[in-house]
């Protein structure tokens, strides 16, 4: 494995606009975050598509609760340095029953309105292995079938630590599979997870997450830049 910037050979000095496309308010930050404000922090705009108000959460239970995670959302990704956020109306927890061409064309559109030249996902799988995730980025990878999609991942043995733990579902990558670890500075990503008090408040999972993680993140190309 590369430890490096993210990029062909460690750099993303041809990439000028990024566009995290996820599922969820929060996704943002409790996963992308750090990476997001890695690329911020290099001078790459970021730009955010979430699909769902995430009213489905089960943390809160809050009857205005997706109102509350959209402002939440909206807050989290000033602290990231993200500039536009599109929050989409799809059902949260039933995002794989919304056919994939309106969500992919959702994506196209994102993609075309802030110019985005790379886009930022949840690995294959969904990295905690929820459904809404893993639709999410299929969306991405047919929405925008020419511009490169850089996967947020979990090494296998932090995902097993966390499922013998927890009792998870964290689908993670063995070392070959990587393509680059990156170092990250998490003060802003904390910033943004505390925005979301709807759902940081009560979750030691995320945050046993970030401990063996510790200031680095695992990533992995789904779609390389000029493939």
């Amino acid at each position: 494995m590369k430890r490096s910037s993210p990029g062909r050979g460690g750099d993303f000095a041809w990439a000028s606009s990024a566009l995290a496309v996820c599922a969820h308010p929060d996704d943002e930050s409790f996963g992308l975050g750090a990476v997001l404000n890695h690329l911020v922090a290099s001078g790459i705009r970021a730009s955010v598509l979430c699909f769902t108000a995430g009213e489905a959460s089960t943390l809160s239970l809050s009857d205005q609760l997706g109102t509350v995670r959209a402002a939440e959302l909206r807050t989290a990704a000033g602290e990231l340095g993200i500039e536009s956020v599109h929050l989409g109306d799809h059902p949260d927890g039933s995002l794989g029953e919304v056919p994939l061409d309106r969500l992919s064309r959702e994506v196209a559109t994102m993609i075309e309105t802030v110019g985005a030249d790379v886009m930022v996902v949840f690995d294959e799988g969904g990295v905690t292995g929820h459904p809404d995730h893993c639709r999410a980025t299929e969306a991405a990878l047919l929405g925008a079938p020419d511009v490169p999609v850089l996967g947020w991942c979990l090494p296998i043995r932090l995902g097993e630590q966390l499922n013998d733990e927890f009792g998870t579902s964290f689908v993670g990558r063995e070392d070959s599979e990587i393509d680059m670890i990156v170092a990250v500075d998490r003060t802003a990503q904390r910033r943004a997870i505390a925005c979301h008090a709807s759902q940081s408040l009560d979750n030691p999972v995320l945050w046993r997450r970030l401990e063996l993680l510790g200031d680095h993140e695992a990533l992995r190309w789904l779609r390389t830049p000029g493939r």
